[in-house]
């Protein structure tokens, strides 16, 4: 296939997007503004649906070497009352890999294999219609053409006001991250409390979540409904400062629970934004958005999921019709609307419930999610 195409942003669905491609022996610039892979902290665990991301891989020819680095044991979960009483407690069956856990670093090396990203390669413009294509601009001044620019590049896209003048709308929701690590050997009564998976504790328009990754790290969020500007006049530098206010926002909780934030060792302010549940556009030739860039919803397991899947079937559509691509990405974007816009409906409606003024919501949509 002839055709130039780009993916701006080397997440789970630029990768995948990327790597499918290159297992049809389609060639692809991926451009990523980071530096280097480990740029910067990769995240958390990602649970991976088996129709959603365990299926893109599986198109990806990387599903058996996902299972030997996924943590089925992770989708255990725990529920607790704000006093420390168990509300739930259920763990996955020896067989059950509906939803199993893999670090993000790991998925994302996963996922590079022999990809050659151009690191370091900030995209700050995209401009369709010109004589030889779309046209990319970078950072360091260089441009290039493209037949096809596909934007994986997250939240705060450059390459989604080429189709949509919509930007992402803040939840009402705060969520501050901080980690623990060597759990186990640190902090066993912690790591006992968290178990194989997460555990998560729900109050009065606030919640705890702790969620063990692999080698002992354990990520907290520490969640709530506040003013976006609420936490202004602190440093997030300020380490000690920081851990006071949460404490004093969930002043009377257990101890155990606590102790959660009290043993944190950094902390990261990380505003939930999303953009409108049934984000759509006005085709444009030669660009298309996947992913966060397309459908930003709340934190609650899909997005990445969609992402990856979105990537896998973009590559193939485009494989499976190298004469015509724009007519693959029209095509693409129309099933891309109907299936995000359902899961936008979910996680908007889940945040709402999870994060509200009666903790029994939360509890209530958790057993929906996964009965007792």
């Amino acid at each position: 296939m002839s055709h130039r195409i780009a993916v701006v942003g080397s997440g789970p669905g630029g990768l995948t997007f990327a790597r499918v491609l290159h297992r049809h022996g389609c060639p692809v610039a991926v451009f990523e503004r980071d530096p280097a892979p480990d740029a910067r902290p990769p995240g958390g665990t990602l649970d991976l649906h088996e129709g959603l991301g365990q299926l893109a891989l599986d198109k990806a020819g990387l599903l058996t070497e996902f299972q030997a680095l996924s943590r089925p044991e992770g989708q255990a979960m725990r529920i607790l009352d704000a006093d420390g009483t168990v509300l739930r407690d259920w763990r996955p069956g020896p067989d059950d890999r509906a939803n199993p856990e893999i670090d993000r670093g790991q998925l994302r090396d996963l996922l590079l294999g022999p990809l050659d990203v151009q690191w370091g390669r900030e995209v700050t413009r995209v401009a369709p219609g010109t004589r030889d294509g779309v046209l990319v601009r970078f950072a360091d001044g260089r441009q290039e053409t493209f037949d096809l620019v596909v934007g994986a590049d997250g939240a705060w896209s450059r390459t989604r006001p080429v189709v949509s003048p919509v930007t992402p709308h803040y939840t009402g929701v705060t969520s501050v991250e901080t980690s623990l690590d060597d759990v186990d050997t640190r902090h066993p009564g912690l790591a006992r409390l968290i178990g194989d998976g997460s555990v998560a504790v729900y109050g009065v328009n606030r919640a705890l979540v702790a969620q063990r990754n692999s080698g002992g790290h354990v990520k907290v969020y520490a969640q709530f409904r506040a003013p976006l500007d609420r936490h202004e006049h602190l440093d997030p530098a300020d380490v000690e400062a920081v851990r006071s206010s949460l404490l004093a926002l969930f002043d009377g909780w257990a101890a155990p629970v606590l102790d959660l934030l009290r043993h944190g060792t950094a902390f990261v302010h990380r505003p939930l934004h999303a953009l409108p549940v049934s984000h759509t556009w006005t085709h444009v030739a030669g660009v298309t958005l996947l992913g966060d860039a397309a459908h930003l919803m709340p934190p609650l397991g899909a997005g990445a999921n969609l992402a990856m899947l979105e990537g896998a079937e973009l590559a193939e559509a485009i494989t499976s019709a190298p004469g015509d691509p724009d007519q693959a990405v029209r095509a693409f974007e129309e099933r891309m609307w109907a299936r995000a816009g359902r899961w936008a409906k979910i996680t908007t409606a889940g945040l709402e419930r999870l994060v509200s003024p009666d903790p029994a919501e939360a509890l209530a949509l958790f057993d929906q999610v996964q009965p007792s």
